[in-house]
């Protein structure tokens, strides 16, 4: 929708192919309905929250900025707001809102959109100085075009159209695709029984760290929001932790041939010796009670029956019989909870796609092909990928916005 606008915009002729029956449905679904828009720190700081070939969208960030957006979308008659972490959400917390923005420009410049309209093959002329694209072919027949804009999203959320044709439609035309993984998406583990017990429990505030126990190497470390599940672990912090994960697992080989750890600090706030302090003075409270009900003021209801087995004290000890070796047992626990990683969920259950079309084959200035003449790539089909918090769809509009300027 960005390319088709700004190509429009530029004095060209746009037809824009859909093949879905209606345009933006992964729109829809981003920030649980409400549309994370962007992000509001400073542009350069997008390239940091992007571990997937950040560097490369530097110019198309300079090109159409987060305020670019917010801008347009004032324009259109949508006011925005910003929550914590620096998301910026539509004042209605509606994501339709959002794409009725979109929608609104398409119809106002008058750009054709053909629903239901899907490209089988992007037609090319090839002689001995270039090749160059000349026509797109459809299931409603062959089109022909100077310059093609592929936009088609990656492999995640295939029901809202994304399933992966853009990457066979490059690769036709001999570009390279490297490999498709989910990021931005939960992790299983092989704990599933503490796990399961620990189902629907959301914890905030905590310190979460990646680590790779053979080499002891910390793949990620975040601070914040994340959620067990019957399979593993999600939330915030989780799912960025696939985005690092995933590359590092793209390097190391099989994450299943890997011991990697989610070690969770609970107190992150408290040191060792500060959280024993906290300890000692809760159970010199209640110093005749059991153990069991010894920890009702420093962890929530679900966690502690978990930690309890973990630490191997008996839940009926008295608390005034807890030997000094036992009490540092319990805060070694809680400042740093193991969960095994298994692997990550099905590409399906992803939020984004890594992976895509080979950044090195793509001008980073203008995201002409350097193969095929005529030919723009926009979006999650490049092999780039962000963390959560509006930066993916950063680049959806930067890239999209610098493609559609069709510049040699």
């Amino acid at each position: 929708m960005m390319a088709a606008i700004t190509a429009k915009q530029n004095g060209n002729q746009v037809i824009l192919l859909e093949k879905m029956k209606s345009l933006g449905r992964k729109l829809l679904i981003t920030g649980k309905g409400r549309c994370n828009i962007t992000s509001s720190l400073d542009i350069n700081e997008f390239i940091k929250n992007t571990p997937g070939n950040g560097k490369f969208l530097y110019s198309c960030y300079q090109n159409y900025t987060n305020q670019d957006v917010i801008g347009f979308l004032k324009e259109q008659g949508l006011e925005i707001k910003e929550e914590r972490g620096n998301r910026v959400f539509p004042i209605t917390d509606k994501s339709e809102d959002v794409l009725k923005c979109f929608t609104k420009k398409l119809k106002e410049l008058q750009v054709e959109i053909k629903y239901h309209t899907q490209v089988t093959a992007i037609l090319v002329e090839r002689n001995k100085d270039m090749t160059k694209v000349v026509a797109v072919e459809t299931n409603h027949g062959k089109m022909e075009a100077e310059r093609v804009i592929l936009a088609t999203g990656g492999k995640s959320y295939p029901l809202t159209g994304s399933t992966g044709d853009g990457y066979e439609l490059a690769r036709e035309l001999g570009h390279t695709i490297t490999t498709i993984r989910p990021s931005l998406v939960p992790l299983e583990s092989y704990d599933k029984n503490t796990c399961q017990q620990l189902q629907g429990l959301s914890l905030k505030n905590v310190g979460i760290k990646l680590q790779d126990k053979e080499t002891q190497k910390d793949i990620y470390k975040d601070f914040g929001e994340m959620l067990f599940t019957h399979f593993g672990v999600s939330g915030p912090t989780i799912l960025s932790s696939s985005a690092h994960l995933v590359r590092y697992k793209q390097i190391q080989g099989k994450l299943a041939n890997q011991k990697i750890d989610l070690n969770i600090d609970l107190k992150p706030a408290l040191t060792e010796e500060k959280l024993e302090e906290r300890i000692l003075r809760d159970f010199q409270e209640i110093k005749n009670k059991q153990f069991k009900n010894g920890l009702d003021k420093l962890l929530p209801q679900k966690l502690i029956p978990v930690i309890i087995e973990k630490s191997g004290i008996a839940p009926h000890k008295p608390i005034h019989e807890i030997t000094k070796e036992e009490r540092r047992k319990i805060v070694k626990l809680l400042k740093n909870f193991v969960i095994r990683i298994k692997d990550f969920r099905p590409i399906e259950e992803a939020i984004i796609t890594s992976g895509g079309i080979c950044i090195k084959e793509i001008n980073p200035k203008t995201m002409q092909s350097k193969k095929i003449k005529g030919l723009y790539f926009a979006g999650e089909l490049i092999d780039v990928d962000s963390y959560t918090g509006g930066f993916n769809l950063q680049i959806a509009y930067s890239t999209g916005y610098t493609a559609g300027l069709l510049q040699e």
